[in-house]
């Protein structure tokens, strides 16, 4: 009996000891707007692709990177409905730390508690995989950090990685471009330097989004203005 057979049961092994299910999940992702993060040796950077099924929508609804808490931050790819679920749990695990411990969530810590939310999808009746992979940015008392999180529950630190339709490409780029002394404005310009090489139109402020967290723990969106100031340097 073939794998097939197992792929619409997400708690029984195929014969090859996979979960089709997951593997599913992972399609989905990779079915989704690229999205990448770049580790600096002062900060982190988020980029993403914005894409919308017409231009009638209204490019300022459309927000795939997030705030967890002051520190931390994550983009995703795949589908939206289940990152906002995941950045529920996440902005709920940041306050409980810090109301019990009055001081600012580690950024593994997180990560780690994120995961474990979507392991226990892999493993429940009567539930599916998150169908999204997510990119954790964030600065703690031991520097800046970078994680990246799969519908398996599965996590891993990078240095730079991406996510999404274009990752391949993306991955390889960032491979040649990469250095471990890389300062945060030179990894804004590699990051966009990035979407570009897999990029379908014109980059535009209204069709990419920036985030960064520097070394002081501050996370910030950018705003449209910034994001076009940027492309102006680069493209």
């Amino acid at each position: 009996m073939g794998d097939s057979s197992y792929s619409f049961s997400l708690t029984t092994f195929s014969p090859t000891g996979k979960l089709g299910q997951i593997d599913h999940a992972i399609a989905a992702v990779g079915q989704g707007s690229t999205s990448l993060a770049i580790k600096a040796t002062n900060g982190v950077v988020l980029a993403t692709e914005k894409k919308m099924g017409t231009p009638l929508m209204d490019a300022t609804s459309i927000q795939k990177i997030s705030l967890l808490d002051e520190h931390i931050g994550c983009v995703y790819s795949g589908m939206g409905p289940d990152s906002r679920v995941l950045v529920a749990a996440g902005r709920k695990q940041c306050q409980q730390y810090r109301c019990t411990y009055h001081e600012p969530i580690p950024v593994l810590q997180l990560v780690k508690g994120l995961a474990r939310v979507m392991q226990e999808y892999t493993q429940s009746g009567g539930v599916r995989p998150f169908g999204v992979s997510l990119l954790v940015a964030g600065t703690d008392y031991s520097g800046p950090h970078l994680f990246q999180v799969d519908p398996s529950g599965s996590y891993w630190a990078w240095k730079a990685s991406a996510i999404g339709k274009n990752m391949v490409n993306a991955k390889t780029f960032l491979e040649k471009r990469y250095t471990n002394d890389i300062e945060l404005e030179d990894a804004i310009h590699t990051a966009l330097l990035t979407l570009k090489e897999g990029f379908d139109g014109k980059m535009t402020s209204d069709n990419i989004e920036l985030a960064t967290v520097n070394e002081k723990g501050e996370f910030k969106t950018l705003s449209a203005a910034e994001v076009k100031d940027y492309l102006d340097e680069v493209l």
